[in-house]
């Protein structure tokens, strides 16, 4: 990759970390859309998940009586509180969770760090920072449990930034033992991988690389996370948004192969995650059902220890 095209993907790559600051500063569009809301009746799953499983990638929305809705959101949504998230944990069987700031928080990380100091050491965070954030403000987030922040590079979130900020953010963030969350379109990762690996902290991969089953295993896009995730032992990826990758709908089924093969190529570098509320999917999952597919990827116990425990513990610094 020569220089433009490295800066022109770091400029790319850096709007996505302020895109709520960015929209802030255009005009707001004209109809903002409403997503579903999730599954009100999650099943108990046939699975038991291990004690002490880690849903390493779950939002809350509000209530936005309490935790307000940033104004430039990219959508509307119902709310998903903690008392909901809570049930939906307890049914499934998960102890651990890392809470992700949603894009309609914006920048104001408050009602992940609400939750945190509620959970008594079961909870973690991945905030929405920007370069504007002082010393002692990210020290307070560093403090309540934050242990990451996130990058949604696409197109329906994004705006466009300065490069000098995003690699501001990055240093800053190193120096605090945080990782880096990245949330590509399908099909990018080949051009984003020189400016991954030469990030100075450990980074996580969104939803399996936002794959799509209907391209197959050998797709270039596939392809190219899979010798990322092989080469570079920084590179982390989420078992997650299998259904976002389906082609042949419930009970997504035909995304399992990608998910073995991820889990298999780096076994110790690989977390589960249920996504709830499930923003913007085109067919609502029921989080049971989710929870079933875990050893249809993964049917060897010893590696699902790996995957929803032990690896978790290891990147978010449980106790």
């Amino acid at each position: 990759m020569n220089r433009r095209a490295c800066l022109h993907l770091l400029t790319g790559l850096a709007g996505a970390a302020w895109a709520t600051d960015v929209r802030a500063q255009t005009t707001a569009p004209k109809a903002i859309p409403t997503i579903e809301p999730p599954d009100p009746n999650p099943k108990t799953p046939s699975f038991k998940l291990p004690p002490k499983s880690c849903d390493s990638h779950t939002h809350i929305f509000g209530p936005a009586s309490r935790y307000p809705f940033a104004t430039n959101r990219p959508y509307n949504t119902a709310d998903a509180p903690l008392e909901a998230f809570r049930r939906v944990h307890e049914t499934i069987g998960v102890e651990r969770c890392v809470i992700v700031n949603a894009t309609v928080h914006g920048t104001d990380n408050h009602v992940v760090i609400d939750a945190i100091a509620q959970s008594e050491g079961a909870y973690k965070g991945i905030a929405n920072v920007n370069d504007e954030m002082t010393e002692k403000e990210l020290a307070a987030l560093d403090k309540a449990g934050i242990c990451g922040c996130r990058f949604a590079f696409l197109k329906r979130l994004g705006g466009v930034g300065d490069m000098t900020k995003f690699e501001r953010i990055v240093q800053r963030v190193a120096e605090l033992g945080w990782h880096i969350d990245v949330y590509f379109e399908p099909g990018s990762i080949a051009e984003f991988a020189p400016i991954l690996t030469a990030l100075p902290t450990r980074y996580v991969i969104d939803h399996m690389g936002t794959v799509q089953a209907a391209t197959g295993l050998g797709d270039p896009g596939f392809t190219a996370l899979i010798d990322l995730q092989k080469k570079d032992e920084k590179c982390w990826v989420k078992i997650t948004g299998l259904e976002r990758a389906y082609a042949a709908g419930k009970p997504f089924h035909d995304a399992v192969p990608f998910a073995k093969a991820l889990i298999d190529n780096a076994p110790d570098r690989v977390i589960w995650g249920t996504d709830w509320p499930h923003p913007n999917v085109k067919i609502m999952p029921n989080d049971g059902d989710l929870v079933d597919l875990i050893p249809l990827y993964a049917p060897d116990s010893a590696i699902r220890q790996m995957l929803l425990v032990d690896n978790p513990a290891r990147l978010f610094k449980f106790s």
